[in-house]
């Protein structure tokens, strides 16, 4: 037992010793103000890019193609999804989500320090945050992006390229719904034009600029404007590469979208979870889980109380790796515990 013993001891993780192995060399950096701060990200650009290309090809290739019944409906429709996107789009991006101290303070200007875990344990400690220099409230985290603190952290978006907080969640969660409800939108249209196109392509010709086109395999895109003549191979090539566009960002922004509903509305049962995401409400399913564990805390107390001798050996048991006499090898609690800071090694 006492070889058992000594063996464990090479397997303690000290905190001294992880810090010197990974130290801190990133160098001191200015705190970003909101989306529009450098750098820019590229995940943003492309953000951008792929908003002007998927309106572009709908409001100039796909919504000429409709019937005239349906043609103004998908333009005011369309259009009106568009400009409230835009909107709450610049909205979020436009908005400083730092801590009421840290926007007070409005010294974005200043270097901020690189943290110094010689010093301090956590970069905020008892609601202090010692690269800000200010007072942040209970749910404030740092992000090391932004270089700041932000109230009610939620996460940091690269698409956006600002922090989400409690000051633009909702904006933020606006902008994935209007996003997917204009990808939706879209996407039924541009359905309905490669259908039509196998079934019934007269259908799609009824614009007057093809009166004077006697070739079927002949298209006009960025009608009515700006007719630009085009071969069937191309206009296929381009019909089937937006859908494919679309349907990627609409998987990805759906999963986003639903995933946010279910941490808004849905009990969490999970403590963990809970602590991670800050912003969610947590219902009476988590309220109910935790008076449970409070009460098998309890008797597990009064349980030591009655039986004092049973916990020693229970404490004996994990100071020990669970190989005393008595204890099976397939049972053996594989851990190490450090008493001063409560860390543990799986």
């Amino acid at each position: 037992m006492k070889m058992a013993l000594c063996a464990r001891i090479s397997r303690l993780i000290l905190p001294g010793a992880m810090s010197r192995k990974s130290p801190k060399t990133v160098p001191p950096r200015r705190p970003r103000v909101n989306g529009w701060s450098q750098p820019v990200h590229y995940l943003q650009v492309m953000a951008w890019i792929m908003f002007l290309v998927l309106a572009f090809t709908a409001f100039g290739i796909f919504i000429p193609l409709l019937p005239p019944e349906w043609r103004y409906i998908a333009y005011s429709v369309t259009g009106g999804i568009c400009l409230f996107h835009l909107l709450v789009h610049l909205i979020v991006v436009s908005i400083d989500p730092a801590e009421a101290n840290v926007r007070l303070k409005k010294n974005y200007a200043r270097v901020v320090l690189t943290f110094d875990r010689s010093k301090h344990a956590h970069v905020i400690q008892r609601q202090y945050c010692h690269l800000c220099k200010v007072p942040v409230t209970a749910k404030a985290k740092h992000c090391s992006a932004c270089n700041k603190c932000v109230a009610g952290f939620d996460h940091h978006c690269k698409w956006l390229n600002n922090c989400v907080g409690s000051r633009n969640y909702w904006y933020f969660f606006t902008t994935v719904a209007s996003a997917s409800a204009g990808l939706l939108y879209t996407i039924a249209i541009l359905l309905y034009t490669l259908i039509q196109y196998f079934i019934s392509p007269a259908s799609l010709r009824t614009d007057p600029h093809y009166r004077s086109i006697s070739d079927q395999n002949t298209w006009l895109l960025f009608l009515p404007l700006f007719p630009v003549r085009t071969s069937t191979p191309v206009f296929l090539g381009i019909g089937v590469l937006v859908l494919l566009l679309e349907l990627i960002s609409l998987l990805l922004l759906g999963h986003l979208l639903f995933f946010h509903v279910y941490l808004s509305t849905c009990p969490l049962g999970c403590p963990v979870l809970a602590s991670l995401c800050p912003c969610v409400h947590v219902g009476p399913r988590a309220g109910r889980l935790r008076q449970k564990q409070a009460q098998s805390t309890k008797d597990k107390s009064r349980e030591e109380k009655k039986h004092p001798m049973r916990g020693r050996k229970a404490e004996f048991y994990s100071k020990t790796c669970g190989k005393h006499k008595g204890g099976s090898e397939s049972g053996q609690l594989r851990c190490s515990e450090i008493e001063r800071n409560r860390i543990y090694e799986a």
